[in-house]
Parts: structure tokens; sequence; C-alpha cells
């Protein structure tokens, strides 16, 4: 098989985005970890809707990086694979949704 575009080693290079804009960059990565810290939702909680969300969006690096966060964190196959679900649920009901705009769009021009 060939090789990935996304190379799982690329991951480990993310920190390095600041030597390009250290500003930005570090401003990033403060917001990142404030975000991840506990909360009203627990670190716990915030990994598993990062593991939904990095699915929905497709990263593989998210994925890779939540799903390890997530086992370090005591949560299982089985929440990880229900998050999953439920951010994948959410998706397919967003597009769904908009079928709304191209049904009044079709009975606009239809007319």
């Amino acid at each position: 098989m060939a090789k990935s575009y996304y190379d799982p080693a690329d991951l480990r290079k993310f920190g390095k985005i600041t030597e390009w804009s250290e500003e930005i960059g570090t401003k990033f990565f403060d917001y990142y970890g404030k975000v991840f810290e506990e909360g009203a939702l627990s670190a716990r909680e915030k990994s598993l809707i990062a593991l939904a969300v990095a699915h929905v969006v497709k990263c593989p690096y998210c994925i890779d990086a939540y799903t390890k966060d997530g086992l370090q964190k005591g949560i299982t196959k089985e929440e990880m694979m229900e998050a999953v679900h439920a951010g994948a649920a959410i998706e397919s009901g967003a597009t769904l949704v908009h079928g709304v705009q191209m049904m009044n769009k079709y009975d606009k021009l239809s007319m």
C-alpha cells in the first residue's frame, strides 16, 4: 500500500507551528490548553467531544491524538464509538436538514 498523505509522525511536529508565527501560535496553544482544562465539563468529557469532532472534520491527527488521550483517561472503546456515532448523526442530520433549502428552491423555481 502506498504511503498515506498523512504521516502520523507529523502529529509530534504540531508544536512547531509557533516557529513560523510565534505570537499567534503561542496564543493558540494557550487557548487550546485552557479549553481542555477541567471546568464545567471534565477533561474526560472534553476528550470524548474532541474525538467526535475529530471524526466529523475528518482529521486523522486529531483522531489519533484523542483516541490516545481517551485511553489515558479511561474512556472505553464503546464510549468512543458512541461518541463517533453521535458526531456522525449530527453531521448527517445537518446535511439532510439543508435538503429543506433545496426543496424550497425547487418549489420556487418550478412554479
